[in-house]
């Protein structure tokens, strides 16, 4: 029977999935009868679950969503027009795996910010690496590192970010700087990386949002072309919480 020694060497080896196996196979006699192939196959399959579910715990972590959303909890009973199918065929994942983008618009309350957290769960559900930003927020974080220095080390960061969630897109005028900050960002991201944007304004209001028409431009025709576009309507869900107690997801 294998000792703790054992279970020790594999827990400082850091196979930490087959080391709990281990001491579940010593506590159980029956799986004994199984022959050594069996046993060595479940230690080996505990291992995997266990670094998948250490890798999605940081992948999840790393992303810092403003809710924890997820696909499944996704409310369909609200008159927004979000099809259903739509959502299906987003979990999947594909579209990362091409390096397409998502615009989730619609107005106050009706779940823009919780559709797009869940779609960057999904996306770590899938192994990808997702960061969430209000736009505001990475304007001044932008803003920032120009002054400090870590501006290319910030820029290299986001562009190997597999999926950039944009909240607030629009939400205030962007200047001139940070306009050209924004279309670095997006420039280092286009055709090999996907960008999700939540906005309560109408794409066709984008433009005027951005302080240099010629940036703006750049902008948009990375971002809108070929995007798939969630265009949400209806009544502030929040407003239905609060007159119902019912407390479904909001933005």
């Amino acid at each position: 029977m294998p000792t703790q020694t054992t279970v020790e060497r594999l827990r400082a080896m850091r196979l930490r999935g087959m080391a709990d196996a281990l001491t579940v196979q010593q506590q159980q006699p029956e799986l004994q009868t199984l022959t050594f192939e069996e046993r060595l196959g479940l230690l080996v399959d505990q291992e995997w679950m266990d670094r998948q579910n250490r890798r999605l715990a940081r992948l999840l972590k790393e992303a810092k969503f403003r809710v924890a959303a997820c696909m499944e909890d996704i409310d369909y009973q609200h008159p927004r027009g979000l099809d259903r199918s739509v959502m299906r065929s987003l979990a999947s994942g594909q579209w990362v795996q091409y390096g397409q983008h998502v615009l989730v618009i619609g107005p106050t309350g009706v779940g823009k910010t919780f559709i797009a957290c869940a779609l960057g769960n999904a996306a770590c559900r899938h192994g990808y690496t997702v960061r969430y930003y209000r736009v505001p927020r990475l304007l001044a974080d932008l803003s920032t590192a120009r002054v400090d220095g870590s501006f290319r080390r910030i820029l290299s960061t986001l562009a190997h970010t597999d999926v950039l969630i944009l909240d607030d897109w629009g939400l205030v005028p962007v200047s001139v700087a940070e306009s050209r900050d924004l279309l670095e960002v997006i420039d280092d991201r286009a055709q090999a990386r996907s960008t999700v944007i939540a906005s309560q304004l109408p794409i066709e209001t984008w433009h005027g949002v951005i302080g240099d028409a010629t940036v703006a431009d750049a902008i948009l025709d990375r971002l809108v072309h070929g995007a798939h576009k969630l265009i949400l309507k209806g009544e502030s869900m929040r407003k239905m919480a609060n007159s119902t107690g019912y407390a479904p997801e909001t933005d």
